[in-house]
């Protein structure tokens, strides 16, 4: 196994998808297109996972590198590979599988609960984000964007103002609108010159979800980076 990972933003970084991999022992790779690195042969590896960034799909003409990304993206999900998108990272699985993405009618930032499908919940890696008993999961937001759902594609999780939280396509492609992968110190340093956000209120919810939050986030981990 060997995993490739895509920043799209130096302010994003892989979190607790990093931690995972290390205590693994399973070799990754970082490239930050943001900063020039070049787009390995795909061949090398068996696992992507696209991160973040404050960028939209629909502004690929002021972000080239998002062209070349959603390329590599297309050749890694048609050479059968399993593929993570995380928020930008899902946006652009959903407009490389031909779904239009666009902005929504507000920002969504904090910890929100999101549904779980009954799809999701018979998905063993969504189903491993729920909350004890309940189809529902609370997560970390940070965006405006959204999109459809692509055809084919299962609709994992939902909620009232973002009905496509997550997907699942071909069963090792998965999407996922929200952040898996923070800390309690990412997210404070994310809120940090953001205006209009109570941060200690949201830095004091980070620290009271995190461990359990975690922990979810580490058994889908271990169900996603599989030989």
């Amino acid at each position: 196994m060997n995993v490739l990972i895509l920043k799209n933003v130096f302010s994003e970084g892989p979190g607790t998808i990093a931690d995972h991999l290390r205590s693994q022992s399973i070799p990754y790779t970082t490239v930050d297109l943001s900063i020039g690195d070049a787009l390995p042969e795909p061949d090398a590896f068996t696992h992507l996972v696209v991160l973040g960034g404050p960028m939209a799909v629909y502004e690929m003409h002021r972000y080239q590198y998002l062209i070349n990304e959603a390329l590599f993206i297309d050749r890694m999900i048609k050479a059968n590979k399993h593929v993570l998108g995380v928020c930008l990272g899902a946006q652009m699985l959903a407009h490389v599988l031909g779904a239009r993405v666009y902005a929504g009618q507000r920002k969504e930032i904090g910890w929100h609960e999101v549904s779980i499908t009954g799809d999701g919940m018979q998905d063993p890696l969504m189903a491993a984000l729920a909350l004890d008993g309940r189809n529902a999961a609370v997560v970390f937001q940070w965006h405006g964007d959204t999109f459809d759902l692509p055809n084919s594609a299962v609709r994992l999780a939902s909620s009232g103002l973002y009905p496509n939280q997550a997907f699942q396509y071909a069963g090792r492609v998965y999407a996922l609108q929200f952040h898996i992968e923070v800390t309690p110190a990412i997210v404070s340093e994310w809120l940090r010159n953001e205006q209009g956000i109570d941060r200690d209120k949201v830095d004091a919810e980070s620290n009271r979800v995190y461990e359990q939050y975690r922990a979810r986030a580490t058994n889908f981990y271990a169900g996603f980076f599989k030989s």
